[in-house]
């Protein structure tokens, strides 16, 4: 263990209560299918509310897309019990719909087929729609169907006073802090692959009679044999536009100020698209990136923001609050998505991630080597003898592995001592399986179970589901959770009407008021 970890788990360890003072919450989506696998044609249901203004269930991409959002949680325990309650009135809600429970998606239609999420008339629902159509504009709708589970964590302010970091102001400490978490989890990210990687198979129709390189099995299903998460692969999906986008983790102002650019540096296959279609909104503009959330990265620094705020603003102007782990897949043995004990390594993978030495990246603050970690893992990581490169040099994924998860473990102790929880040190225990054997990692079992029982992907995971649906509904609800659920629904349905009626002004000037709010990060303070 370094000498910096080892410090710091031990301050730590004589302020107990700290730990338990962290945040986390999950946004888990899905998709919603028909009883046969086929992506849901309907409207969002009104039975669960506004899409727009609902506090747990809302719409990604798609109409189809669901988002289900939990509050933030002291406890895994308590985090898992609301995420539990929502799919429950959910799964109770579409009594003939199912939603799909793979990160992979459904049997989808044609392109132009598929429904793009609404929100209503408001300008508040309008941009948020005229975004997703610059989505698919720029990339075209079947990726935009992938699905994922993203893991929201945030240490108490104290916390970052007891690691002792330099700078003077709070906010300052807090976002340098995160910026360090950030950059081991760059370093890292590829061991969270590995273990909980659960994609490595994808229905042949789904690549719109491409292969991408993928193997056969069977005639419906494609595949890679070593993959992990063909979620977080390239998949031969490409962007030039993105492509090109290298922000830095060395320093919130820097990260910023790129980020900035993407968003304000128009890209010249976006304006020969336009923002206009015969007379129709299409995109907000012909920037790198409309908007900063169209950056996909697999963590992102996160600040709440308030009415047309910007999130470049309001990070440059109040420091980073929590982070965003977006590189999980669905597990699609867990009727949630996912399992107690992956929330509990994520805790104890995100403490090492914050106090274990960060060095900042050379090269302008990206880093190649671990990109290439990454890539190579989710394509390959259960390859016999997988070498990944550590600076500069060459070592083996298992040796590497059992490393971090001794250092990982120790955190975990450190976690379950402070929460007097011993499924922390547990949850280590269970990802040392893994390392000694692959077969015994989520994307090994799943393609272990496509090849026994002969089914397609399509066929497995409709089966499974299904029974997470069936499971879900037997629970249903207390009559407390239906009056709540009841509630929140008929609320949010009244909070869409009350925004559709109280806007003053037309949709061109909200549009033009929304950009005009992006501030350059230097105006701020960070």
């Amino acid at each position: 263990m370094s000498s910096m970890l080892s410090k710091r788990l031990a301050q730590l360890q004589s302020n107990p209560k700290i730990l338990g003072l962290s945040l986390r919450g999950i946004e888990k989506e899905g998709l919603r299918v028909d009883l046969h696998g086929r992506l849901s044609a309907r409207p969002h249901p009104e039975a669960l509310g506004s899409a727009l203004t609902h506090p747990t269930i809302t719409t990604d991409y798609s109409e189809a897309l669901l988002e289900l959002i939990t509050g933030t949680h002291n406890s895994v325990g308590s985090l898992m019990n609301e995420l539990d309650q929502v799919h429950r009135v959910v799964a109770t809600t579409l009594t003939d719909e199912l939603l799909w429970n793979h990160s992979m998606p459904a049997q989808l239609p044609s392109d132009a087929e598929i429904p793009i999420a609404w929100y209503g008339t408001s300008n508040t629902g309008m941009i948020k729609h005229v975004y997703r159509r610059g989505l698919a504009e720029r990339y075209g709708k079947t990726m935009q169907c992938i699905a994922g589970v993203h893991y929201n964590f945030s240490f108490d302010e104290s916390f970052w006073d007891t690691l002792e970091l330099p700078q003077a102001q709070a906010k300052d400490r807090r976002s340098a802090g995160y910026i360090s978490l950030i950059r081991n989890f760059t370093r890292y990210s590829w061991l969270l692959m590995y273990l909980f990687g659960s994609s490595p198979a994808v229905s042949r129709e789904f690549l719109r009679g491409q292969t991408a390189g993928l193997t056969a099995l069977g005639d419906h299903t494609l595949y890679l044999p070593y993959a992990t998460s063909l979620r977080m692969s390239d998949l031969g999906y490409q962007n030039k536009a993105q492509a090109g986008l290298k922000l830095c983790y060395n320093d919130l102002t820097m990260f910023l100020q790129r980020l900035y650019d993407a968003v304000t540096t128009p890209w010249s296959d976006y304006q020969k698209i336009g923002t206009h279609r015969d007379g129709q909104w299409i995109q907000l503009n012909a920037n790198i990136l409309q908007i900063e959330n169209e950056f996909y990265s697999s963590i992102r620094p996160k600040r709440t923001t308030g009415p047309c705020e910007r999130p470049i603003t309001a990070l440059a102007e109040r420091g980073i609050q929590y982070i965003e782990v977006r590189c999980l897949d669905i597990d699609p043995t867990e009727p949630l998505g996912i399992a107690e004990q992956t929330a509990r390594f994520v805790d104890a993978f995100l403490l090492f991630c914050a106090v274990q030495e960060s060095p900042p990246f050379a090269d302008s603050g990206w880093c190649p080597e671990s990109a290439g970690n990454f890539s190579n893992v989710v394509k390959q990581g259960r390859a016999p003898g997988l070498q990944l490169k550590r600076d500069g040099q060459d070592i083996s994924l298992a040796a590497w592995a059992e490393q971090l998860l001794d250092q990982i473990g120790q955190c975990a102790d450190t976690l379950g001592a402070s929460l007097k929880d011993d499924r922390y040190p547990q949850a280590i225990l269970a990802q040392r399986e893994k390392i000694l054997s692959t077969a015994r990692t989520p994307s090994a079992r799943i393609l272990a179970d496509l090849k026994t029982s002969g089914r397609s992907y399509q066929d497995y995971a409709l089966e499974q589901s299904r029974q997470h649906a069936e499971t879900l509904r037997q629970v249903g609800l207390t009559s407390a959770e239906r009056l709540l659920a009841t509630q929140q629904a008929e609320q949010s349905l009244a909070s869409q009407l009350a925004l559709e009626t109280g806007d003053s002004e037309g949709f061109d000037q909200y549009v033009a008021r929304f950009h005009a709010a992006l501030k350059h990060p230097g105006e701020g303070s960070a």
